[in-house]
């Protein structure tokens, strides 16, 4: 039996925001088959409710842009509570270079033009493996920019996204516009509006290069599940049962 594909991602009271984690577990299980959406925050259904409920083999694929504690602590947490005995978790979504591509399109879709300056917008975090991360990303979207990007936090963390534009504006850039490193629409989007950029590109959300990398990452999980049972990535704690 094919393993069900269970997208885990923070929760949201948003509707959009919901709806978007929706349409992409859909668009996702038109080429992998059973996808089901599960949330560590907010809302259920819980990673372990959506485990329980799932009798075949799984593969978890965190829907998050960076490995911070949801990644480390709640979902290894949620599969042992699960007591489900053939589940495996793949890296979370970012950072990857087909975000910075991703990332790309939204800017340019938003009028930036090459040698603009760039402002990562990233949620935040208290996790320092999750700001590390999205160092990385910011550096892989530097490689595709073709300038420095600066990485402002919408929450948590420093510099504020309104911060990092102003620097870059009092460095002598004239144009300077935001990518947003968020997976959909919802209250950290809508305050980048207010950050002083000349533009704000889209979030993430289901792009066809995003439904492609997540793809990707169930099919890691299923080679990991053809051999033993457990974490397919070493940075996350090991869950195994039999």
């Amino acid at each position: 039996m094919t393993p069900t594909l269970v997208l885990v991602a923070h929760g949201t009271r948003n509707p959009r925001g919901v709806e978007m984690v929706a349409a992409l577990a859909d668009a996702v299980s038109t080429r992998i088959g059973t996808t089901r959406v599960a949330f560590v925050d907010v809302l259920g259904p819980s990673p372990a409710e959506v485990l329980r409920g799932t009798p075949e083999s799984a593969v978890v694929v965190p829907a998050f842009l960076a490995s911070g504690y949801h990644v480390h602590t709640d979902v290894p947490r949620e599969i042992a509570d699960s007591a489900h005995t053939s589940v495996t978790v793949t890296s979370a979504l970012g950072p990857d270079p087909v975000l910075a591509e991703v990332m790309i399109d939204r800017l340019r879709d938003a009028g930036w033009q090459a040698g603009d300056a760039v402002v990562l917008a990233a949620a935040g975090s208290s996790d320092a493996r999750a700001l590390d991360e999205h160092r990385r990303a910011a550096e892989m979207l530097t490689d595709l920019a073709g300038v420095p990007v600066r990485v402002g936090y919408v929450a948590t963390s420093v510099p504020t996204v309104a911060d990092a534009v102003a620097t870059l504006r009092e460095a002598g850039h004239a144009r300077v516009f935001v990518a947003s490193y968020l997976l959909a629409r919802g209250l950290f989007h809508t305050r980048l509006a207010d950050a002083g950029a000349d533009g704000v590109g889209d979030p993430l959300g289901v792009h066809s290069s995003v439904v492609d990398l997540v793809v990707s990452r169930y099919r890691e999980g299923v080679r990991s599940l053809g051999g033993s049972i457990g974490v397919a990535t070493e940075e996350l704690s090991p869950v195994r049962r039999r």
